[in-house]
């Protein structure tokens, strides 16, 4: 007899492999934590064997779990696909996103991800661009919704976390040990007078080995062990590492990640959006993650 594959289960199964974790997954889903894990349950003894591992810290597909993660995103795919074309066309048109790209990871993918199951139809643009200019875009009626990285946050905005500034290099790197600290600096990011300012207060010498617009290029300096630099805790990039300095630079500020949504906005899907930017960056979320 055939067994069906249940895809309530299959959805739950491919957000806890987006978001990292049961609670995030839940938090998204808008599930209970323990209605997820009970699909998940009922998931594995219809294939009769495990689909996560929950030794390590986190929660991470088994081989297995990897292999049905494949079909489920056909299948979810081709199910939301179907429920479209067949239903009313009332969620349709595109939305207008502008991020600073030192954020893009590691929400964003996930949740545009999410977003394009629940509104197949809309089109979401994504740009990236630093907060100075996002804000002159979203001024200018440009956008829908931006994310920016501030020290405060405007009229009309909401703040979504505050997260601290940490120091990173490259795997094993030793530039953060050289004098004068070579730094590869953004011409015009926001956190850099604040570098600068906790370095000159902290009495080390510095100089700018890399200055550029472009986060590719600073993104190179750093991963080559040419200099080092400075992100937002937990958008550190693939090729970089946190710092273990144990003093040798100073501590720097934190910021927030402040939304902004287009006043009046009356477009579809608009507020879909922001819900899941949201819960991705609900500070509740952060400790719960490793479950």
């Amino acid at each position: 007899m055939r067994r069906n594959l249940d895809l309530a289960a299959l959805r739950a199964l491919a957000a806890i492999a987006d978001f990292g974790g049961v609670t995030k997954a839940a938090h998204v889903l808008n599930l209970t934590q323990s209605a997820v894990s009970m699909q998940i349950k009922r998931l594995e003894e219809s294939m009769d064997q495990p689909l996560l591992d929950r030794t390590g810290r986190g929660v991470q597909p088994t081989a297995a779990g990897e292999q049905l993660l494949t079909y489920a995103r056909r299948i979810l795919a081709l199910n939301d696909e179907a429920v479209s074309r067949l239903t009313d066309t009332e969620y349709e048109g595109e939305i207008i996103v502008t991020v600073p790209h030192d954020i893009v990871y590691p929400h964003i993918p996930q949740v545009l991800r999410h977003f394009q199951t629940m509104y197949p139809r809309m089109q979401v643009q994504l740009q990236a661009r630093n907060t100075g200019k996002a804000k002159e875009h979203f001024a200018a009626g440009k956008c829908d919704l931006i994310l920016t990285t501030e020290s405060r946050c405007d009229p009309g905005g909401e703040t979504l976390t505050r997260l601290p500034l940490v120091w990173i290099g490259a795997p094993g790197g030793q530039a953060w040990r050289h004098r004068p600290l070579k730094l590869a600096l953004g011409r015009y990011c926001a956190f850099r007078p604040g570098i600068v300012a906790a370095l000159d207060k902290a009495g080390i010498t510095w100089e700018a080995a890399v200055e550029s617009e472009s986060d590719r290029t600073l993104d190179a300096a750093v991963s080559c062990d040419m200099a080092i630099h400075a992100l937002l805790a937990g958008t550190e990039p693939p090729h970089a590492e946190r710092i273990a300095h144990g003093g040798a630079l100073p501590e720097l500020s934190s910021h927030l990640v402040n939304l902004y949504i287009k006043p009046g906005s009356t477009k579809p899907g608009v507020q879909a959006l922001a819900d899941l930017l949201r819960k991705a960056w609900d500070p509740r979320q952060a400790e719960l993650a490793a479950e």
